[in-house]
């Protein structure tokens, strides 16, 4: 049952809320509820003398601080904003839900108040493409289109301007979705691999956190689910509403399929051509999923040629398998966004003939490379290797019964300057370097966008 919208406002007026966890999810929302009048206790683990001037001008503001180790005990409040990166799990939340504190999030509050129709994305490999994609289909035929969550927008703040008639498209991560009890209109999940095992005990937590995108749907939704993951198949049963596979070599019956270089839309009213596999401007079979994905998740409300459209003009987003530069007829890309070994072989690893140059490691998220592994031997003349999960990357490529001495050549280094300079000196004409971490960047950097760009600057520098 959706909220009214000034209600909800009129509710929390001189509550006392905890924001716990003060990144880029609910900093925004901390001002937004002190213009609201309630009363706000701004919380995250940064100690003062280290926080950040955002998280100080929410003092001035009005806020009170927490900051520190201990910034989640003893919270005498009424509700518990978390951010996505903190555990919903903690025993800290669970004694305050224990107390009778209410425990929430930016996006379910959103989820509970939004006026309009929701298309939610997910999935271990694929969603920020996904989420984009499906926001430039529905915008190049005029809608009103609000693009945010996990992509880096809280979209709570923007509440009030948001129409009946307008489309909200996010991107929801495992940490989103644990919590919620509300799912959206229309619900896609791009694949489901072992990922995020770090934070999750196992992986059928991390499996169940990603259902619930779509549990809660009503009889009147849809759910788009890819047919060649297993995983994400076998969801079909749960599913209370209308249900649209994609599938690029199989054949189904209901949903985007493609034959013969040919994209199609397929139900019992028949088979609907859409465009051509040579009309999509980003390289990859995984894009080629992306966009069927997406498709599925537009149709009915757009038509092929706002998808052709797009198809033909789309550059991709920032941080994935992106061109930077040629230097001394060396190609350099930047694709930080793959955090994950399906993201690396689905990715790089499949768009060219020769062997590559890559630079791979970072954060260890307790997830098993040896997919990854076999991939590498094929396609990798020399593996460049850096951070936390660098040690455990290599014994699962030298554990393959592929691998022969230094084929790959491996190379441990301390950062990504080093990481450069050694690509650098070692390629040759017509080398690719990628990189292509298949990990989180936490180790050594605060996102992967940071990582990204710091490897970009460091190219661009050559």
């Amino acid at each position: 049952m959706k909220k009214n919208i000034q209600a909800f406002f009129e509710e929390i007026k001189n509550k006392k809320i905890a924001f716990c966890g003060l990144g880029a999810t609910n900093l925004p929302v901390v001002e937004l509820f002190l213009k609201k009048g309630a009363k706000v206790l701004a919380c995250d683990i940064t100690p003062r003398e280290k926080a950040n001037k955002d998280i100080l001008a929410l003092e001035r503001l009005g806020a009170e601080l927490k900051l520190g180790e201990d910034y989640l005990k003893d919270l005498d409040v009424d509700i518990i904003f978390r951010s996505p990166g903190l555990n919903f799990l903690s025993a800290e939340l669970a004694e305050a839900h224990r107390r009778g504190v209410v425990v929430t999030s930016e996006m379910e509050v959103f989820f509970a108040l939004c006026p309009c129709k929701i298309i939610a994305v997910t999935g271990s490999d694929g969603k920020t493409t996904t989420t984009t994609i499906i926001s430039e289909i529905l915008k190049n035929a005029r809608k009103n289109v609000h693009l945010g969550g996990n992509i880096g927008k809280p979209l709570l703040p923007d509440i009030e301007q948001i129409g009946t008639e307008d489309i909200v498209v996010v991107e929801l991560s495992s940490f989103q979705l644990i919590s919620m009890r509300c799912s959206p209109d229309v619900a896609v999940i791009t694949n489901i691999e072992p990922n995020h095992l770090d934070v999750h005990k196992d992986m059928n937590e991390y499996i169940c956190a990603k259902k619930n995108i779509f549990l809660h749907q009503s009889a009147f939704s849809k759910t788009i689910l890819n047919f060649e993951n297993d995983i994400t198949k076998n969801f079909a049963k749960d599913c209370r509403g209308d249900v649209c596979f994609f599938s690029i070599h199989k054949p189904i019956e209901k949903g985007v399929s493609c034959k013969d270089g040919v994209i199609y839309y397929e139900d019992f009213q028949g088979r609907v051509p859409i465009l051509n596999r040579q009309d999509i401007r980003l390289p990859g079979e995984h894009n080629l999923a992306n966009y069927m994905a997406a498709i599925g998740a537009v149709w009915g409300e757009v038509s092929p040629q706002n998808i052709l459209n797009v198809a033909r003009t789309f550059n991709g987003v920032e941080h994935r398998m992106e061109l930077i530069r040629e230097v001394k007829g060396v190609k350099y890309y930047n694709d930080s966004i793959a955090t994950s070994p399906t993201r690396v072989t689905k990715g790089m690893l499949s768009l060219f003939d020769q062997k590559i140059i890559l630079i791979s490691g970072g954060y260890d998220k307790k997830i098993p490379f040896e997919s990854l592994a076999d991939k590498i031997i094929d396609k990798v003349k020399i593996l460049i290797l850096m951070g936390q999960a660098a040690n455990k990357i290599e014994s699962a490529v030298k554990r393959s019964p592929k691998y022969e001495v230094n084929r790959p050549k491996i190379l441990h280094v301390d950062n990504m300057e080093q990481a450069v300079e050694t690509a650098y000196k070692l390629s040759v004409p017509n080398d690719i370097v990628s990189l292509s971490p298949a990990c989180a960047s936490f180790d050594l950097y605060k996102n992967f966008a940071e990582r990204g760009n710091h490897f970009k600057n460091l190219v661009n520098a050559l």
